[in-house]
């Protein structure tokens, strides 16, 4: 994290004394009145010259293109303020009118009223993904919104695809070459983007990471925000894809704006900085042809960071899915927004990345057959600073239990930063629980499920309104769910709700997450020639496919 040090100066007055006047009555009140306003005079111009030299001394200087930035750093990561000059004026965004009424982050499973808010005053320039929302007269705010999300999703099952292999008669792909600014380069960038630690390792082999051959074949150190060199990598070898573009029907943009967000968090730019790239990619995108030509409908953007992330309210990350030109393509997202339709989630990158059947096939008997020795686990930190979260209440629930019924793996003291510890912590556990992080989703979610552990979880937006192309609509088959505000409560001992689950029904839930779901939960490598299954990769493109041809 950047540190500012700021110089401690100090500003000194000396005046000489004054000598006892031999008047009184008016002259001495006057010299009092006299010596109260040169005192006056003097502070403002103290105070003023201490300011300035202040500024000076804790400002930062930024050159993008043609605009200068002097941003002023504050204690705080993201309070930058910052003044830009530069011979045109500031670049304008687009955005839907959207209502701001909160003070922090938006948080779905926090406030379910902003959520309602939002949808009823937002101004969507596509009538086609609009959203409305009834008064709350019918069930309650909380009730519309959630009917919102409910039948956004259900949109979202019916561009499921009933192919397990691609026909590509008028299904063909074609990926734009774009400058490699918008992809490569910020791969590059890889060096500087954690102050704790150098990022690059986690590209290698095609952003699947360091090889972890303890665990077997296809098993990677991948990270969480790796998804869209991943993804970019796997589209470039479709079999379905074309290199004329007037020959396609799906426009692939491989921009890598996740890692555009993070190479600028930690350093003390301004939000027209953040911005710049995706301002220039919607420029570029605007001068070709197919982009005109349907408004961006047929095109596709896979983001390996969370909607919110995009949708930068305050400091924090950029302002691309707010601008009106990127409300027609579709997102793919490792989180989406709950009532923007073009929004579909998709999961996150998994350690593992089988190349063949067999990889699976491997990994499933070496799950379904392993011994179970804890109850429950949960791989995860507390969050002091947020009172709402339940997790400071399950982990002491975790770790008071008796005779090892539950084992927690503490992340804050870098735990989790070891695959192998994570997946044999999962792989030996009946249940993991999973609380919302800073987020409502979390890639443990994943991990847990080609583990074989069922998932414990304790807000619907961690997966329920996420995968709908992933996951099945009966969530009871792979999943626990308790409500987190009974949790919150105290109402529940989630152990001891979790202990009353019979065997058997346990027993049906693993076979079915690792013989059903694991498959399509993860991705497998550039190379991979799977047959038997589909990995995630080829669920998304296909329902993709599907989706695209329902346009005409």
């Amino acid at each position: 994290m950047d540190k500012h040090h700021h110089k401690n100066m100090a500003f000194s007055m000396s005046r000489k004394k004054s000598k006892p006047s031999r008047k009184v009555g008016t002259r001495e009140c006057c010299s009092r009145v006299t010596l109260l306003f040169q005192i006056l005079y003097r502070i403002p111009a103290a105070f003023f010259l201490l300011i300035l030299v202040f500024l000076w001394s804790s400002s930062t200087t930024i050159i993008s293109g043609n605009i200068v930035h002097v941003c002023v750093s504050s204690r705080k990561l993201n309070n930058l303020y910052c003044l830009s000059a530069g011979p045109q004026p500031n670049l304008e965004i687009s955005v839907p009118s959207i209502s701001n009424n909160s003070t922090s982050t938006p948080s779905i499973n926090a406030n379910v009223k902003e959520l309602v808010s939002v949808v009823q005053h937002q101004d969507e320039p596509d009538p086609i993904t609009r959203v409305e929302v009834g008064n709350g007269s019918d069930g309650g705010e909380e009730a519309n919104a959630r009917k919102v999300v409910e039948e956004i999703i259900q949109v979202h099952r019916s561009w499921k695809s009933n192919m397990t292999q691609p026909a590509c008669d008028g299904r063909e792909i074609y990926v734009y070459d774009l400058p490699t600014k918008f992809n490569k380069d910020l791969v590059g960038q890889c060096g500087d983007m954690m102050p704790w630690e150098n990022f690059c390792r986690f590209f290698d082999n095609e952003a699947l990471g360091e090889a972890i051959p303890e665990l077997g074949n296809g098993w990677y150190h991948t990270n969480q925000y790796s998804l869209e060199p991943i993804f970019h990598s796997r589209v470039l070898k479709h079999p379905c894809r074309v290199y004329n573009e007037n020959e396609a029907k799906l426009f692939y943009v491989p921009y890598y704006g996740g890692l555009d967000i993070l190479r600028w968090h930690f350093r003390n730019v301004s939000n027209d900085v953040k911005d710049t790239l995706s301002l220039e990619l919607i420029k570029w995108l605007e001068s070709r042809k197919p982009w005109m030509q349907n408004s961006g409908k047929d095109h596709v953007f896979v983001l390996g960071k969370i909607s919110w992330d995009f949708r930068r309210r305050y400091s924090w990350g950029t302002r691309l899915l707010e601008l009106e030109q990127m409300q027609n393509p579709i997102k793919l997202l490792i989180e989406r927004h709950p009532w923007h339709a073009n929004d579909i989630g998709i999961p996150h990158p998994t350690y593992f990345h089988p190349r063949s059947d067999d990889d699976i096939i491997t990994w499933q008997l070496k799950i379904i057959r392993s011994q179970r020795k804890s109850l429950v686990s949960f791989a995860g930190a507390a969050r002091p600073g947020a009172p709402e979260n339940i997790r400071s209440i399950l982990i002491n629930q975790c770790t008071s239990s008796e005779d090892d019924k539950c084992r927690f793996l503490n992340c804050s003291s870098g735990g989790c930063s070891h695959p192998k510890s994570v997946i044999e912590l999962f792989m030996e556990s009946e249940f993991c629980l999973q609380p919302p992080g800073d987020s409502p989703t979390r890639k443990s979610v994943f991990d847990s499920l080609i583990s074989g552990c069922i998932p414990v979880l304790f807000d619907p937006f961690t997966a329920y309104y996420q995968y709908p192309w992933h996951l099945p609509e009966d969530h009871g088959k792979y999943s626990v769910f308790i409500d987190q505000n009974v949790v919150r409560q105290m109402k529940v001992n989630v152990l001891e709700r979790l202990m009353q689950i019979p065997v058997k029904e346990r027993e049906d839930m693993r076979r079915y997450l690792v013989y059903e779901l694991l498959p399509g939960l993860v991705y497998g490598d550039s190379t991979s020639r799977l047959e038997k299954f589909q990995d995630s990769f080829s669920i998304t493109m296909n329902n993709l496919l599907e989706r695209v041809n329902r346009l005409d």
